[in-house]
């Protein structure tokens, strides 16, 4: 489902009557989740959500996407996720049925609009995709592997996971990772040079 450049999607919805009620609720008019997650992953409530969607939706395409209602997203599905939304509840109703939770998400895209549309400017640069992320982990664990760089802790296996978390959160856009990757690639370069002239 799409409203004005910012698509709705559900994922596998367990119960049909959500998707008529969320179509209903976009006439009118990030990932979510309901529950705490680590320090690694960014929070916005939902109405910084709703603001930021529709400054980025004039430079790019943006969507909010929402998990099995009995499940949720997965942390992988996650981690492709520029923010996380979280909605507060009831300790009593931890969660919100999802339709009521499609409509509140698309009333503040509708607030943010009235509100910010007049004045919001466009980002500088949009957000980097999920394939340009990709691609730049993967450049990141080749550097560090070619300089024999390890994860100091005692299990050793989660330097690359914590990578991926630290630039999550530093929200980072085209020129940023072009700006990362040719950094990489210098150092790939200035190795091989010094290891021609040492032979």
């Amino acid at each position: 489902m799409k409203s004005r450049g910012i698509r709705i999607v559900l994922v596998a919805p367990s119960h049909p009557g959500n998707i008529g009620a969320a179509a209903r609720a976009m006439k009118n008019i990030a990932a979510t989740t309901s529950r705490d997650r680590d320090q690694y992953f960014r929070i916005v409530d939902v109405r910084e959500a709703a603001s930021r969607l529709v400054a980025e939706s004039s430079t790019a395409a943006a969507a909010v996407v929402f998990g099995p209602e009995r499940t949720g997203l997965a942390n992988e599905e996650l981690e492709s996720a520029h923010a996380l939304i979280r909605i507060p509840a009831s300790p009593a109703y931890a969660s919100l049925n999802l339709a009521m939770a499609v409509q509140l998400v698309a009333y503040e895209l509708y607030r943010a609009r009235g509100v910010a549309a007049p004045t919001a400017a466009p980002l500088a640069a949009p957000l980097a995709t999920t394939q340009e992320m990709e691609r730049l982990y993967g450049h990141i664990a080749a550097v560090l592997e070619e300089i024999d760089f390890r994860d100091r802790t005692q299990s050793g296996t989660h330097l690359m996971a914590r990578i991926r978390r630290l630039l999550q959160r530093a929200e980072l856009d085209h020129n940023e990772v072009n700006i990362l990757r040719g950094i990489l690639t210098a150092v790939q370069n200035r190795r091989r040079t010094a290891g021609g002239a040492a032979r």
